[in-house]
């Protein structure tokens, strides 16, 4: 087992593969930009090191200072996390060719999942159901619009190295595939430093639904049953949950064997996730192969009872999987919501500044995986998510009426945050009857966003509040100022750091 691990992430998922390291014995080396001097996820490491300015270019993207990093202090594997240099086939091979262990797949693997027309390519080999579309990317425009016409509109245009939405757009006619190609190409380059683009049919309302696999370097995989992930703003997951309400368990044995033998055929080693878009008649279409360990790794973990990043670190040490598929069971129901620093009022914009407070849920079946504190400065440059609420109940029913009390004492003042919409789209009835897809939130939009029709009558009833909160205080400090205080009688005090 390895005795060190540089993990080159920052936030909540560098404090989760901290702590299992911590609990395997493995020290951490945590890295951090000059805007992260004060981040969280560094009081959870036993060595830190600053690796450049904010910008994500100078710092958490810059590969060869992340390998000098963990050369100069003697690491021997790097932990991606998720984002960043996850599935960059680049950083693996850097990390191959300075004799240090990526925590993850192959750099080949990973330039083969990583292009999505690769991947399509792959699985069509085994037979696994794709969705109709190109095989290849950068053609002509002429290219584009005949394969429009053989598959019919709407058609989607997405990068070929792409993920979490980005060059992803609908085209309904010759006009707008014209116009889309254009501009998903340029996104494409800006995102990804590749233009490539394909076009694949548009399913209509689909469920996104994954799994997750392990499989180790003697070629043993094994799948760890399904999330569901179709609640989704801008083509990014918010909410997720696990077992999917849409799965019988003949088609969820289906759809895991055909994930176990996509990974197989890539030559896939670690923990990977296989996705799956699944229409109206429960058809099933392989999507993508995210390469990394996922934001929503922890609903697997609390309904199998596997450490997923733990099983990662076990893998890339090269210890053989003892996990057996008939071994894997689902028990009861988890449901995730991402804690996001933005404002629904605002067009969902980042809300970056300074967190005045923060008040966590607790309680039986809660876990929060968080990288935030009181008084803690949200910067601006990153993906503004703040933490992960994580919810597990014995039913579906358990688990999503626990989710509504977590967030409803889930506090965080200082900054806007995504709390109230989240708590707002489980309370739907569509929600508590499993009636997902990934236009959900599209479709729902205008009841989902704040209201704010008496606004008046709420400040005015907030101003009069006030003033009569002002003299019971005034009352009350006068008569607290002649009592004793037990935290200036203690003497000199300061809150413990970990």
């Amino acid at each position: 087992m390895f005795k060190k691990i540089l993990i080159a992430n920052r936030g909540e998922i560098a404090i989760r593969v901290a702590r299992a390291c911590r609990e395997m014995g493995i020290k951490t080396v945590g890295v951090y930009s000059t805007a992260d001097r004060q981040s969280l996820h560094l009081q959870y490491c036993d060595e830190t090191i600053c690796i450049g300015e904010p910008a994500p270019l100078a710092s958490y993207l810059n590969i060869p200072v992340i390998i000098e990093s963990a050369k100069k202090t003697g690491t021997e594997a790097i932990h991606p996390g998720y984002g960043f240099l996850a599935e960059n086939p680049a950083f693996a091979r850097a990390c191959e060719d300075n004799g240090i262990v990526f925590i993850g797949p192959s750099s080949k693997a990973l330039a083969l999942v990583g292009d999505k027309v690769a991947s399509r390519i792959t699985a069509k080999k085994i037979n696994a159901p794709i969705i109709p579309g190109m095989e290849v990317s950068g053609a002509d425009i002429d290219e584009y619009l005949k394969i429009a016409q053989q598959v019919g509109y709407p058609v989607i245009v997405k990068a070929a190295l792409g993920g979490g939405g980005k060059g992803m757009h609908i085209a309904h006619n010759e006009k707008e595939l014209k116009e889309n190609l254009e501009l998903s190409k340029r996104e494409a380059k800006s995102a990804f430093g590749d233009e490539s683009v394909y076009i694949e049919k548009y399913i209509e309302k689909p469920r996104h639904i994954e799994f997750q696999v392990l499989r180790d370097k003697y070629g043993n995989v094994v799948h760890l049953c399904e999330r569901e992930c179709s609640i989704q703003r801008r083509h990014q997951k918010i909410i997720e949950e696990t077992p999917s309400p849409a799965l019988t368990p003949e088609l969820r044995e289906k759809m895991g064997e055909t994930a176990k033998r996509i990974i197989a055929a890539a030559e896939y080693v670690n923990a990977g996730t296989v996705e799956f878009l699944l229409d109206q008649n429960r058809n099933f279409y392989f999507l993508e192969v995210n390469a990394r360990v996922q934001v929503e790794h922890p609903i697997t973990e609390m309904v199998t009872g596997y450490d997923i990043v733990k099983r990662q670190i076990m893998i890339a040490a090269g210890e053989k999987l003892d996990i057996k598929q008939e071994d894997v069971k689902q028990r009861g129901h988890a449901i995730e919501s991402r804690i996001y620093a933005e404002d629904p009022d605002n067009n969902f914009m980042p809300s970056p500044g300074k967190i005045l407070f923060v008040q966590e849920p607790q309680g039986p079946g809660i876990r929060v995986d968080s990288g935030i504190y009181s008084g803690w400065v949200v910067p601006p440059h990153y993906d503004p998510i703040l933490s992960k609420l994580i919810v597990w109940g014995e039913t579906r029913g358990d688990s999503i009426a626990r989710t509504i009390q977590a967030l409803k004492n889930y506090i965080i003042l200082g900054i806007k945050t995504n709390i109230p919409f989240l708590k707002r789209i489980v309370e739907t009835e569509q929600f508590i009857n499993g009636e997902l897809h990934t236009h959900f939130i599209d479709d729902n939009l205008q009841s989902l966003l704040p209201r704010h029709e008496k606004i008046d009558i709420a400040l005015i009833a907030a101003a009069l509040n006030s003033l009569n909160k002002k003299q019971v205080h005034l009352n009350y400090a006068q008569k607290v100022v002649s009592e004793s205080n037990p935290w200036l009688e203690i003497g000199r005090w300061e809150i413990c750091q970990m």
